[in-house]
């Protein structure tokens, strides 16, 4: 397999490396229940999904 020929020095990794952060993901408030939820998934509050029932939640007794 081959070998790098000269190490990187450590700025040149910690330049690359400076791309890697995490980062929160975007939230959105539900406009039929007003809890937050990821954007582009189904409200895990109410199952609602661009308006529309996308999951049918049954209520806790």
């Amino acid at each position: 397999m081959a070998h790098p020929k000269r190490r990187q020095s450590k700025t040149r990794g910690r330049l690359r490396r400076s791309h890697d952060a995490a980062v929160a993901p975007t939230l959105a408030v539900c406009p039929n229940c007003g809890e937050f939820y990821v954007y582009h998934t189904v409200c895990p509050a109410c199952g609602y999904y661009r308006g529309k029932v996308a999951i049918v939640k049954e209520e806790a007794i």
